[in-house]
């Protein structure tokens, strides 16, 4: 039987963990024969090489030095918005599923319970321009969207990045210089988060948002400064 050649990828690697990036490169090149044209460990360098390298595919980790995940994701929306971008996480609880769906990219594999067989799958999906999202990333969202008082529909979205930074154990002041607001407007957020979801003190709010895997802060406003 005549075996089909698919078109090669360039593909760009995101991932902060050495050998978790040494297996995404087997896999991408030395199993699904597509480019391997850039690696980062950090949100920076990667749009740095995204620039440079002009990739087809972005394998992006979510929890990254001196950007995350989604900070690279806003950047590339900006530069270059015809890339795909196929997330890799250990993280799948709520606010990361909710903000991934945020963020509008194709795929989410989850690294605690997919195979390698998956993430070969997802990758081969992505790069066929479809979008693949693993069984566990469906089921939170599913679960999310049935709660009727699940913070996305108890919270605006400024506010559920002001619990997030409180979840992180951040001071108004600091929350306040990361989201580029005043702190009166901080301590009114907090003030209308703990009305909304019926809570009493800062360590009620700390649980809640652990709790629901608010722990991944926004990134600081500083996107614009790292793009051309």
């Amino acid at each position: 039987m005549r075996r089909i050649t698919l078109p090669t990828v360039k593909i760009l690697i995101v991932e902060d963990h050495v050998m978790f990036r040494e297996v995404l490169r087997k896999v991408c090149a030395e199993e699904l024969r597509h480019e391997i044209v850039g690696e980062a460990g950090d949100g920076r360098t990667a749009v740095g090489l995204a620039l440079t390298t002009s990739p087809d595919l972005v394998l992006l980790d979510l929890h990254l030095p001196n950007l995350d995940g989604f900070g690279v994701v806003e950047a590339l929306r900006k530069i270059a918005p015809e890339i795909r971008i196929l997330v890799l996480s250990s993280h799948c609880d709520e606010y990361t599923v909710y903000r991934v769906e945020q963020a509008r990219v194709l795929g989410f594999v989850d690294k605690n319970t997919n195979t390698v067989a998956t993430l070969k799958e997802a990758i081969t999906t992505v790069c066929a321009g479809r979008a693949y999202f693993s069984e566990t990333f469906k089921r939170v969202k599913a679960t999310r969207i049935k709660d009727a008082k699940s913070f996305d529909k108890m919270l605006s979205g400024r506010e559920l990045d002001v619990l997030a930074l409180v979840g992180a154990s951040h001071a108004d002041g600091e929350i306040a210089r990361r989201l580029e607001l005043s702190i009166a407007t901080v301590e009114k957020h907090r003030f209308n988060i703990l009305r909304k979801l019926e809570l009493h003190s800062t360590g009620d709010l700390v649980r809640y948002a652990r709790d629901h895997g608010l722990t991944l802060s926004p990134s600081p406003g500083d996107v614009g400064a790292i793009l051309p």
